[in-house]
């Protein structure tokens, strides 16, 4: 199965060799997606050959999304070898029950020893996933972890609120009534504790969800909030030209019948101009940059603070946004509420 997935993601990428803009080339690769540290170093090498043939690059970030259970000294040395120079451990939590409310393969043990090993490894660039907002009536356990994290000194952190999605085990138990999820004053409150925390750690907030140190920013991400085109191989994958957004089948099996058939697995639709204008506001006000309100006015002919004067000046006088030199940002209030305030100022 893995060895027909990896030449069915090849195809694609020589199938799609021409979806993105002429012109800029390639600079960041990012395998992820869940368990791409489960693949034979001859898997990776195999595809990253493939880019290599059939696009335009200009590397200056390769990374590797890995589960700690996955991790060892000797593919850290393969993926080195491969010039990986990130690395991105799905840690979750250092606490074993949560792990296993989570349902993870990993033990808090084994996230230790991983972060260990890629120290060892010498990754140029180290990032951890944390998720908040488990319900608990043991308040420091969120703090616990985060310290823990920082304690462990990467110089990249993403942590995300705890979603439950129906077909998981937290979601089977929660239609059961078997589990709660948090309040949101709960889990606003931990988002709180993190963007302090952080900040007094030496961590830059450059995006809602992502803390870095200086020269630890992700630059595949950062390219993809300030509105670069990307392409997206691979079940469930998506991707983004300019003007078309894509989105492939997430199931593995028919991905694999489909490519196999030369049948594309993804579905193109061409975006309105509104809409990437949206998508500018939603993903540009999540980071340190701000949206640019020239930008949309140039490039969209749309002038957010004459078409929603009344919502804005509601804004800056709760001091959720400010607006300096044309661009617009959140203050540390409106990050509790960052997607609401995006979709407050969508043009229709």
């Amino acid at each position: 199965m893995v060895e027909k997935m990896v030449a069915m993601i090849c195809k694609e990428l020589e199938l799609r060799k021409n979806f993105l803009p002429a012109g800029a080339p390639i600079q960041t690769i990012y395998f992820g997606g869940g368990t791409p540290s489960i693949l034979k170093a001859s898997h990776l090498d195999q595809i990253l050959h493939t880019i290599y043939k059939f696009y335009n690059t200009d590397i200056k970030e390769l990374t590797l999304e890995a589960n700690p259970d996955d991790l060892s000294s000797e593919k850290l040395l393969d993926w080195k070898s491969m010039d990986f120079d990130r690395l991105s451990i799905g840690v979750q939590s250092f606490d074993q029950k949560i792990l296993a409310y989570y349902n993870r393969a990993h033990n808090a043990l084994e996230s230790f020893q991983a972060i260990d090993k890629a120290k060892k490894a010498d990754f140029e660039k180290l990032s951890i996933d944390l998720i908040y907002g488990f319900p608990s009536e043991d308040h420091g356990i969120w703090e616990k972890d985060l310290f823990t994290a920082l304690e462990m000194d990467p110089g990249h952190i993403s942590s995300y609120a705890l979603t439950v999605e129906p077909k998981t085990a937290l979601g089977k138990w929660t239609q059961l009534g078997e589990f709660k999820e948090a309040d949101e004053d709960y889990v606003a409150e931990q988002f709180e504790h993190l963007m302090e925390s952080c900040q007094q750690s030496g961590y830059i907030q450059y995006e809602i969800s992502n803390f870095g140190k200086p020269g630890h920013f992700a630059l595949h991400n950062t390219n993809y909030w300030k509105n670069t085109a990307y392409l997206g191989i691979g079940p469930g994958a998506h991707s983004y030209d300019g003007k078309h957004r894509g989105s492939n089948i997430s199931n593995n099996v028919a991905y694999i019948k489909k490519m196999s058939e030369n049948t594309p697995p993804y579905h193109i639709e061409e975006m309105s101009g509104l809409d990437i204008c949206n998508e500018y506001i939603l993903t540009s006000l999540r980071t340190i940059w701000g949206t640019d309100l020239k930008y949309i006015e140039k490039t969209f002919q749309v002038s957010l603070d004459q078409i929603h004067r009344q919502m804005m000046d509601s804004l800056l006088q709760e001091k959720m946004v400010q607006i300096k030199e044309g661009f617009l940002f959140l203050e540390p209030k409106g990050k509790l509420l960052a997607d609401s305030i995006a979709a407050s100022l969508f043009v229709h």
